[in-house]
């Protein structure tokens, strides 16, 4: 377990609360300790209030903050008398302590503090700190975990017995601090749950959870826990696309609205599901309670998804037998797929919920075969599972959730996705929620968004092998392909017919036309797989209806793929694909549109470039963020009976017209 406390940089955090976020973030910069939005940290101090009269505050870290990118507001100040008031009440539902912590929260616009706060108050430090380390949980799932923490830390620490969080928990603790404290304690350990750590200074507590899980290491070093042993793995080589697709749809049928898939077979995920006891290791629940809302209670292996509901109403059939309308809190869905071809699979409203839970899943991995090393894996049992995954808490933030973004689940490919109208389709269906994959020949396109829902491809369009290897790869990393954007083109300059180069002119068909239909023709079968229906978009020209001289080469490409796609909104509505165009013009916030290049134009109409730019009959400006939302919308419910349109984006041009 490495230290990453660093003079150099706590030096420019000055303050008590400022070194509580710094020592914060570094327990959030190790994954091993926690994982997206784990763990908790708090510190006590004592502020005046608008009176002048001083009164001590616990800063805890409060919900939606993660610790790696923790600020001093996510740590909502609570008034520290209440919440030692609320430590010796009797009983206190979890509904009511929410409560009772917002409003003795100081500052009306700080988030709702953890559920854990009464917990932080009641325990006598200044400083402290809750991860729920991967050494520590393996060594207390195990048959023989309690024994094996009392001989790594002795009397070091104060042990409790699981309990869920809330006000429960933080009564517990109370008494058995109290009970087992003692001169030599540095932290405590929550069974099945996690590691506190406290101190003085916010360098002793973050050291102190340092040493402690440092000796759960080594103590599964010692017992030949630790190192996984490599086995062989045979890893998939043949296409998957078409059959992954095929599933993903399968699961959005049965839970009635797309999802991301994300798969994985990497050695480190196919090593563990070929391993022959997955069936029965697998299947003991999750590796703390804290995960059942992210991963569900277990894993599907293989993809019979009815078997998995089937198992699932029993589940809830057995545990809440009173439920007055299960169906109101029954998830049937799977959040992990083992698979013996597809490899780890995870299943998210969106690429982030996704993601987060295949970090998750890989954590659990570890911890499972760490634990079966040191005497078998044992997780909780399902009453106490199954009592965290339908917490009232956590229904309630379901039922906060609100609609889904527009695009919610679903993935789009983007061609010519660098610069330009290509470049602001991809945030434009970002934020309308897509997952995207931005494919261009230019090396940027990797580089473009650092986004959870983004990908980006270097891709030649007209390589048919390369497309081949993107639409694999889009469907591995998404789980499929909803709508298509066929954006990439390039633009010659003039040439007259009389002296029009032939190279010149297959080069044009090529990329602007061909490689079109390559992609077209290569997608379909995915788009025919899309939950929703598939969507396509081509971008046009307004040189289809009004063609210019000098531009015979690419104005018959635009105006053939617009004929192509004519013929295949009538080819695919049947497969439910609907197809449609966008006719840009002037559009001048792209590459091929310098300032030179706009000067030259202007004063060859006589016109300034800001009277060049509004030559239509609106007198309007065309921009490429304009398009990109034509272009979203297209994909969305308000053209859902539409196909085989041709729309003009071009503020009215005369010729058109």
């Amino acid at each position: 377990m490495q230290n990453r406390w660093d003079d150099q940089e706590a030096a420019s955090f000055e303050g008590d609360l400022q070194l509580r976020v710094y020592t914060s973030r570094l327990l959030g910069r190790d994954t091993t300790l926690v994982l997206h939005g784990g763990g908790n940290t708090s510190v006590k101090l004592t502020a005046r209030d608008i009176f002048g009269e001083p009164q001590d505050l616990l800063y805890v870290k409060g919900s939606g903050w993660d610790l790696e990118h923790i600020d001093v507001p996510g740590f909502p100040p609570v008034r520290m008398d209440h919440l030692l008031r609320l430590a010796q009440l009797p009983a206190l539902s979890d509904p009511q302590m929410v409560n009772e912590l917002k409003t003795h929260t100081i500052d009306a616009g700080a988030p709702t503090p953890s559920v854990e706060a009464i917990l932080h108050a009641i325990l006598p430090y200044k400083y402290v700190d809750h991860t729920h380390a991967d050494a520590v949980i393996a060594v207390t799932n195990t048959p023989d975990g309690l024994a094996h923490v009392k001989r790594i830390f002795g009397d070091t620490v104060v042990i409790i017995p699981y309990i869920m969080p809330g006000f429960d928990l933080a009564r517990l603790c109370a008494q058995e601090f109290a009970r087992q404290r003692n001169a030599n304690t540095l932290g405590m350990v929550l069974m099945n749950h996690g590691i506190f750590s406290f101190g003085e200074t916010a360098r002793e507590s973050y050291e102190r959870m340092i040493t402690l899980v440092s000796r759960a290491e080594a103590y599964l070093k010692q017992h030949q826990a630790w190192d996984i042993p490599a086995l062989q793995v045979n890893t998939a080589s043949t296409t998957l696309r078409h059959d992954i697709a095929d599933f993903r749809r399968r699961i959005a049928k049965q839970i009635g609205y797309p999802v991301i898939l994300q798969t994985c077979q990497d050695n480190h995920a196919m090593q563990f599901i070929q391993r022959p006891d997955l069936a029965s290791i697998s299947q003991q629940g999750p590796a703390t309670p804290d995960h059942v809302i992210r991963t569900k209670r277990l894993p599907l292996l293989g993809r019979d998804l009815q078997a998995y509901a089937a198992q699932y109403q029993d589940y809830f059939d057995t545990l809440a037998p009173q439920a007055k309308d299960p169906k109101t809190m029954l998830d049937p869905l799977p959040r992990v797929i083992l698979d013996a071809e597809f490899g780890l699979c995870t299943v998210g409203r969106t690429a982030k919920d996704a993601q987060i839970v295949q970090d998750i899943y890989r954590h659990t991995m570890d911890i499972i075969q760490r634990a079966d090393m040191l005497g078998g894996y044992q997780a909780l049992p399902a009453r106490d599972i199954f009592d965290v995954e339908y917490w009232d808490l956590e229904q309630a933030k379901l039922r906060k959730a609100g609609n889904p973004p527009m695009f919610s689940g679903e993935v789009v490919l983007i061609t010519g996705a660098a610069s330009g109208i290509g470049k602001a389709c991809v945030d434009a269906f970002l934020q309308r929620g897509a997952a995207v994959v931005g494919i261009d020949i230019d090396p940027a396109i990797t580089t473009l968004k650092s986004h959870p829902a983004y990908h980006g491809l270097v891709c030649d369009v007209t390589d048919v092998t390369a497309m081949e290897t993107v639409l694999e790869q889009t469907v591995r990393r998404f789980g499929g392909l909803d709508m298509l954007v066929l954006n990439a083109g390039i633009f010659p300059g003039g040439q007259h017919i009389a002296e029009l180069d032939l190279e010149e002119w297959h080069k044009v068909q090529a990329i602007n036309l061909n490689a079109n239909l390559n992609w077209m023709q290569a997608c379909h079968p995915l788009l025919k797989l899309a939950p929703k229906g598939g969507r396509v978009v081509i971008m046009g020209s307004k040189n289809v209806a009004a063609p210019g001289q000098g531009a015979a080469a690419y104005s018959a490409a635009k105006a053939a793929l617009t004929q192509l796609m004519r013929i295949a909104a009538m080819e695919w509505a049947s497969d439910h694909i609907r197809i449609n165009a966008l006719h840009p013009d002037a559009v001048f916030d792209t590459g091929i549109w310098s300032d030179d290049v706009l000067a030259a134009r202007a004063q060859h109409y006589g016109m300034s470039v800001e009277e060049y730019k509004q030559r239509n009959l609106l007198k309007v400006s065309i921009t490429s963020a304009d398009v990109a939302a034509l272009t979203a919308e297209l994909c969305g419910p308000l053209f859902a009976k539409t196909t085989a349109a041709q729309i003009p984006i071009d503020g009215g041009d005369i010729r058109v017209i």
